[in-house]
């Protein structure tokens, strides 16, 4: 038992030399997140295990931190055996870049094979190991971060524990389990974004997307439009203001029911041409469709009811 006592304020009533650290009440007791325990009235420390689980050693820089490290990457749900199994190199070179020789080679090769079967011994596993490098090759494509691929490899793993994947392509469910990852995320992507990297069409997995949040209970809010607005701005090299008046006019727009049964990423591209003939940084209907991947008529017909709606000199 310690009789160190922490600096702080304290009143003549408490004096912390005339405490005994056996007759404390344990009322006044506080346990602090560094393992300490100390008489609040007094701040007197009666107990204290500040353990330092850290490693014994410094490193200033990321190249220095990995070469100390005797650690390996942590465990991640966006692998399909999570990261925990040995990675074999491809590369017949041993630890200090010297080639190996013939026999050698021979014999990683076979042990290449050997860790190649082990890792996916059963149709689920290889199934599960197609589906997460697809979610990873598209992740990529859309540059959604590393919290969103963990998502969507979790959603995908339940779909396969409850059998969803069954007599479904496997692609059409990656991207579904993405999509709904990054609606759950607050990541603004539709549908439309996914055609270009996806290797099937729109119609199949939005089918699989309604299948799989139906299934597995998602809690997926509804498509804000605004939440588009800065990616699009950014895109058309459209400075602050607009993107500010943009948000503006879709939040003054849903409020009155605007959006009800529009798409969220047409609404958005129509406020956004909307701002832009209000400033001095204005785009064409042509330039915000493709950015935004919808057509001309949808921002035209867009713009139109949202002027309509609003005043733009309140805007």
């Amino acid at each position: 038992m310690t009789t160190r006592r922490r600096e702080r304020e304290r009143s003549d009533d408490h004096d912390p030399e005339h405490v005994d650290p056996e007759e404390v009440d344990e009322a006044d007791l506080v346990h602090t997140d560094d393992g300490e325990v100390i008489h609040e009235p007094t701040g007197l420390v009666v107990e204290e295990d500040a353990v330092d689980r850290g490693p014994e050693w410094r490193a200033f820089d990321a190249a220095e931190r990995d070469r100390k490290s005797r650690v390996g990457s942590p465990m991640t749900r966006t692998m399909h055996d999570k990261g925990l199994t040995t990675t074999i190199d491809w590369r017949d070179r041993d630890a200090g870049g010297r080639e190996l020789s013939a026999e050698k080679r021979s014999r990683m090769k076979r042990l290449r094979t050997w860790q190649e079967r082990i890792r996916t011994q059963d149709a689920g596993e290889r199934n599960l190991r197609l589906a997460l490098s697809e979610i990873e090759r598209m992740s990529s494509a859309q540059g959604v971060p590393q919290s969103v691929r963990e998502v969507a490899s979790t959603i995908y793993r339940r779909a396969l524990d409850e059998d969803l994947i069954r007599g479904r392509s496997i692609e059409a469910m990656a991207t579904a389990s993405l999509y709904a990852a990054c609606r759950q995320q607050g990541i603004p992507r539709s549908l439309d974004d996914f055609v270009g990297v996806a290797r099937v069409d729109r119609r199949e997995f939005a089918r699989a997307y309604r299948y799989i949040s139906g299934e597995l209970g998602l809690a997926l809010e509804p498509v804000d439009p605004a939440e588009h607005v800065p990616r699009f701005c950014s895109e058309l090299g459209l400075p602050e203001e607009v993107k500010r008046r943009a948000t503006r006019i879709v939040d003054a727009t849903t409020a009155e029911g605007l959006h009800a049964g529009k798409s969220p990423t047409g609404f958005a591209a129509a406020a956004i041409y909307l701002a832009s003939t209000l400033s001095d940084h204005k785009r064409t209907q042509s330039e915000v469709a493709e950015v935004a991947d919808v057509t001309v008529v949808t921002v035209r017909s867009g713009y139109k009811q949202q002027l309509e709606a609003i005043d733009p000199a309140r805007i």
